[in-house]
């Protein structure tokens, strides 16, 4: 038992060292849940948080591949199984070179309260590489998936351990793991998400974790009495989920003005209309461009190495990567009058970024939350596969719809404060409840 937050934290970062991005995580679930377990100390008793906290497995292997000169080249890949309480282990696998078990175990926990908050029955886990594919030949990427998938079977399976993709793994690296899994194993199951929709994948699952997380800023701002419509909006990132986020906006009458990549950002101030959408998504998914050119080709304004912070808008929507938003950034959002922010990528706000939203009584849906759509989606992939059937497009959007509306109630049912709605605190209590109560149910495992 501890006596505060702190002494706890010093724990946690003494056994956890060189992982600064998993005890920020870890942090801020315990900052918001304390108060909590303090009024139902069965949870103390149980010694949950010590539990929750440790991964139950951690996966570190080899991946020996062979680049298009014949060369023989190694990369380490991860699988962090951490939470199978209320469900398979489920979470996306990272191809990038910043990759290590600290951001693994960092995205695998938030992974957790993120999965039980969709109401599915989906533990918490994440993996990946710090192989990059950026720059690789399309054999030298199958070459590394296949590798990789190779070892990682052996740890996986449809109702054990089910990968999707992240950063770095789109519908091809998923499409060239599967394929090495299903000849391995001799069996074609469900073993990952984001399949290709004509062998097993589902409609929306590209879309999912764009069009939740405006689905969610939409359900706070309706809660105000408010909507999108005629919004300034600003997003990060020109991947995936941005593409997606952007699509939806403009389909529910915002106005969004930026995207970005690793290199900067564009600022356009009449609004990235689907034509213009559509030229991006042609440039980063199948010319893999840099989103500077949009600049060049709509003559715009182009931020060189900055991210789209300082642009003045109504809500803002990270959907980049880990901490692009920091304080001074969270300052100059409130100070140019931005209403809400909801979290596109994973806990791209820091510490003092998220403490100056709440002290501010702006809307803030962290991405635990706000970003769920992906992973929900990848559930309902997961049962579509279970069943041997497919749902239509507007079914799948009208059950990740009601989805995020059930998620921001679990938010607001556990975050209400005197006039204001800590959709941190909610989220994290909401999440927490579902999986601390399964764990002990389960006796201590």
């Amino acid at each position: 038992m501890y006596n505060s937050v702190n002494e706890f934290m010093e724990k946690v970062s003494s056994k956890n060292t060189a992982q600064p991005e998993f005890i920020q995580a870890v942090q801020e679930v315990v900052d918001s849940i304390w108060e909590y377990i303090q009024d139902n100390p069965h949870y103390l008793y149980a010694n949950i948080l010590d539990r929750i906290i440790e991964p139950e497995r951690a996966i570190i292997f080899r991946v020996p591949w062979r680049n298009d000169k014949g060369e023989v080249q190694i990369n380490r890949g991860y699988r962090v199984e951490f939470n199978s309480a209320i469900g398979p282990y489920k979470g996306g696998l990272r191809f990038h070179p910043s990759v290590n078990l600290g951001i693994l175990k960092f995205l695998g926990f938030e992974q957790i309260f993120k999965n039980s908050l969709t109401t599915l029955p989906m533990g918490g886990g994440k993996g990946g590489s710090d192989f990059d594919p950026k720059g690789k030949s399309e054999n030298e990427v199958m070459s590394f998936c296949q590798s990789f998938m190779t070892e990682l079977s052996r740890h996986i399976g449809a109702t054990t351990d089910i990968p999707a993709g992240d950063i770095g793994v789109g519908g091809r690296e998923i499409g060239f793991m599967f394929g090495q899994y299903k000849r391995i194993q001799n069996e074609f199951t469900g073993v990952l998400t984001g399949k290709g929709l004509n062998w097993g994948g589902s409609l929306i699952r590209p879309e999912a974790t764009g069009y939740g997380c405006v689905y969610f800023a939409e359900n706070m701002l309706n809660a105000k009495g408010d909507s999108l419509k005629n919004k300034t909006i600003t997003i990060s990132g020109s991947g995936n989920v941005a593409q997606f986020a952007t699509e939806k906006c403009i389909e529910l009458g915002g106005k969004v003005v930026s995207l970005s990549d690793s290199s900067g950002s564009i600022y356009d101030k009449n609004g990235i209309n689907t034509e213009k959408l559509h030229w991006i998504m042609d440039l980063k998914n199948n010319r893999r461009g840099r989103i500077s050119e949009y600049a060049e080709k709509f003559d715009t304004i182009y931020k060189n190495g900055e991210r789209p912070w300082s642009i003045k808008c109504d809500i803002a929507l990270p959907c980049a990567t880990q901490n692009e938003i920091e304080e001074n950034d969270a300052k100059i959002l409130i100070q140019n009058g931005c209403i809400a922010i909801a979290e596109g990528a994973n806990m791209p706000s820091n510490t003092g970024a998220i403490e100056k939203f709440i002290e501010s009584k702006i809307l803030f849906g962290p991405g635990k939350a706000a970003n769920a759509g992906g992973v929900a989606v990848s559930g309902l992939e997961m049962s579509q596969n279970a069943m041997r059937i497919n749902w239509s497009r507007d079914e799948v959007d009208n059950k990740l719809k009601e989805i995020m509306n059930n998620i921001h109630r679990q938010c607001t049912e556990y975050g209400n404060e005197e006039n204001f709605t800590n959709y941190v605190k909610g989220a994290n209590i909401a999440g927490f409840i579902k999986v601390a109560d399964a764990m002990l149910d389960q006796g201590v495992v």
